[in-house]
């Protein structure tokens, strides 16, 4: 990906740039329409567990950002912050999830998915929550091709990606901060840190961003030449941005997610095997 797409070599630097109006408009001159929470349960049919997700959102013309956080954690007066800021201010606000969800937003203007920027779109069928949660982790999994990992750490459990990794014969090393135990009953590590000399591959949520784990993994994969594949509702626009510097691939799903919609869908791949 050329330099003119957005390649950045870190986060710190793609801010740089965005902030310089580098990637496109000044975002001064950017403001913020909309601001949204999406907050979600779920137990899929047939697992024996459920969870729960909740969402900022902000829009910025036809884009829409996003950053996961932990439910119950976003003040209501998040929203209030968002609307009508310019998307420079917004990347100075004190909460993570907003400075995200703007950057995110910002850069889906800019540099929207497309194959002129290195996407290629991956359908998603239309059914239930389950089916299309095994068609995502389906995509997302095959992003770990051609390096056949022995052992991936997987940070932000979804037990779809993890049925993926058995149904390909890949052991893994499941990592979430709410802890817990998988759906096979496999205790969950909540210190991804302690786990990255144990794997030899990573996949990662986009939820890193917001919480501030994800430098840490862009640069222990970068500095031993491990595959990073992100997978993305949160910084969908933003982690594309870094492939070459850690990142080795990402599925990239905007909003409105899988969850939100029986009907077909697309998310958009970036790296890996084409």
């Amino acid at each position: 990906m050329s330099t003119a797409l957005g390649t950045a070599t870190g986060y710190a630097d793609l801010l740089r740039r965005v902030r310089a109006g580098e990637l496109g408009p000044d975002p001064a001159g950017q403001r913020v329409s909309v601001a949204f929470s999406t907050s979600q349960a779920v137990r899929h049919e047939g697992r024996g567990g459920g969870y729960r997700n909740e969402v900022l959102s902000l829009r910025l013309a036809e884009a829409v950002g996003s950053c996961a956080v932990e439910p119950g954690t976003l003040p209501p007066a998040a929203l209030d912050d968002c609307i009508g800021a310019d998307v420079a201010t917004l990347l100075t606000h004190p909460l993570p999830a907003v400075r995200v969800a703007a950057l995110d937003a910002y850069l889906l203007h800019a540099l929207p998915h497309h194959t002129a920027s290195g996407a290629r779109p991956y359908p998603l069928p239309a059914g239930s929550s389950l089916h299309k949660s095994r068609a995502r982790a389906r995509a997302v999994t095959a992003l770990l091709e051609p390096a056949r990992p022995r052992r991936v750490l997987v940070i932000g459990v979804v037990n779809s990606l993890l049925e993926a990794l058995r149904e390909r014969g890949i052991d893994y090393l499941p990592c979430d901060l709410k802890g817990g135990s998988t759906e096979w009953g496999e205790p969950v590590s909540t210190d991804a840190a302690v786990e990255l000399e144990r794997c030899d591959a990573i996949l990662a949520s986009g939820m890193t961003l917001g919480n501030g784990t994800f430098e840490e993994l862009r640069e222990h994969a970068a500095r031993h030449d491990k595959p990073l594949v992100m997978f993305a509702q949160t910084g969908s626009a933003i982690l594309p941005r870094l492939i070459g510097a850690g990142v080795s691939a990402v599925c990239a799903e905007p909003y409105p997610f899988f969850w939100l919609d029986g009907g077909p869908g697309v998310i958009y791949r970036y790296g890996g095997p084409r």
